[in-house]
């Protein structure tokens, strides 16, 4: 690994290591999580999959037979929760249309074409897409979220205003297309992105990559 992008994740692994992300039992679990973290820290995601998990709904067929109304209740922690519900509930009718609620079958399928059919389900974006491709279900796809973009600007990578496209391309481009370095790399980022890169008053002083500004 010789370019900057590899360099940066070389860097911020020696600093932080491993980060053991994403915390989850099932795939399932994590294709959940990843719907309920949208505009929320991931505390208020674990309260809300604990409400799941002691309600004894955290699974396909149980999730979807639970009313809509009483799974806004049990994720309330999670902020938005009516119209996560209503993602929820999405996300449940495509799993089951299009693999009869089997996410083996998932994993099975074309990375591109499973892409482009949880980008056609009502509330899922590309990160969240890519959260599911990469986290629960093992495709290399690499997840570009707001603490990537903070230090990739701030580091004079990409301009600020960068599509996500063309984030996602730099690091696919640059990194072999390794499924533990991806997942490990967002990892690391969200953790400098937490600690020290913060989006007001950030903590430059103490920045792994400060030496390479």
């Amino acid at each position: 690994m010789a370019n900057p992008i590899s360099l940066i994740y070389e860097e911020l692994y020696r600093h932080f290591g491993a980060q053991h992300w994403w915390p989850a039992k099932t795939r399932f679990e994590v294709m959940v999580g990843a719907i309920l973290t949208q505009n929320t820290n991931w505390s208020n995601v674990e309260r809300a999959i604990n409400n799941l998990k002691k309600n004894k709904s955290l699974g396909p067929h149980k999730l979807r037979r639970l009313p809509r109304q009483k799974l806004a209740r049990l994720i309330k922690s999670a902020g938005y929760y009516n119209i996560k519900a209503k993602r929820l509930k999405e996300f449940l009718k495509f799993l089951f249309e299009s693999y009869q609620g089997n996410i083996k079958k998932m994993c099975l399928a074309d990375t591109q074409e499973l892409r482009r059919q949880l980008l056609s389900v009502n509330g899922i974006g590309p990160e969240t897409a890519d959260s599911m491709l990469l986290y629960a279900l093992d495709k290399p796809v690499f997840v570009v979220d707001s603490y990537t973009k903070r230090i990739l600007s701030r580091h004079r990578f990409i301009r600020d205003d960068e599509d996500y496209e063309t984030i996602q391309n730099l690091f696919m481009q640059s990194l072999k297309k390794d499924i533990k370095i991806f997942n490990e790399f967002h990892a690391l980022l969200v953790r400098l992105g937490k600690d020290a890169c913060l989006k007001n008053k950030p903590r430059c002083d103490i920045c792994p990559l400060r030496k390479m500004r």
